[in-house]
């Protein structure tokens, strides 16, 4: 296994140590796995199917609770204390393969709610925050439309914004393209492009291996719940030293 790479000289806004978790029919989806992410960098997370890289991602935010090992998110440590975790949920955005609107709201009530509902804010400041990322996401014609009327793409790109919306300090993507028809998928991969080169933190798991290596500055490969290797992203896509890895990539790029 390398080594973790380098972080910036005032910290990682997340430091994981010794991390495991195993499930209830005894699959280990992590096995002490260690690395911290620095602030602005985009950490790109590939592997097999059921090789831990979801459970790594729910982990980050206590979406999933590790059976040992820590997580430290921006100097707050993600334990049994409820105010951390819900500090940490406040201040870490997630994307998940399905886009999880509320069907029966509006494009604009969607994002409105978050706002309203986390950061407490008014219906006036919520809805101008909406009207901002939607036009970000290049969906501001949409705001008073349902998610049924609108394209895979556009309801994750909603999805997006809708994470945004809390201003978050951290960005994970569980597959977030995945349930996408090909010609949709570009338009989501577009939006992060955007979010990576403002300097967002990100946490990428992805299928997308060009994008990977496009975006990503370091690059995991997970098998069997452990970090095989961390590299930078171009390195490990282009002269992987595991031979796991190598394996690995050549059935996939």
């Amino acid at each position: 296994m390398t080594g973790n790479g380098s972080v910036t000289p005032d910290g990682p806004i997340i430091t994981v140590e010794s991390l495991s978790k195993t499930f209830a029919n005894g699959v280990k989806a992590l096995d002490q796995v260690s690395i911290d992410v620095a602030r602005s960098e985009v950490l790109v997370v590939v592997g097999p199917s059921g090789s831990g890289k979801s459970t790594f991602l729910r982990c980050l935010n206590g979406l999933e609770t590790a059976d040992s090992g820590t997580v430290v998110v921006d100097g707050i440590p993600l334990d049994d204390n409820p105010q951390n975790r819900l500090e940490i949920r406040k201040e870490v955005g997630m994307v998940f393969q399905q886009f999880n609107l509320f069907p029966h709201m509006t494009v604009g009530a969607n994002i409105d709610l978050a706002q309203m509902r986390v950061r407490k804010s008014a219906p006036r400041e919520a809805r101008g925050v909406t009207i901002e990322l939607l036009r970000k996401v290049g969906l501001e014609d949409r705001v008073e439309s349902y998610p049924s009327r609108l394209s895979g793409g556009q309801q994750q790109r909603v999805a997006i914004a809708r994470a945004l919306a809390l201003r978050p300090k951290v960005m994970l993507f569980d597959e977030a393209t995945s349930a996408l028809d090909p010609e949709m998928i570009g338009e989501v991969l577009d939006v992060m492009r955007d979010l990576a080169a403002e300097g967002m933190t990100m946490v990428v798991v992805t299928h997308e291996m060009g994008f990977a290596r496009e975006v990503g500055d370091r690059a995991v490969f997970i098998d069997e719940g452990r970090f095989v290797e961390v590299a930078p992203a171009a390195e490990l896509f282009d002269s992987p030293r595991e031979e796991r890895t190598i394996a690995f990539l050549s059935k996939v790029l």
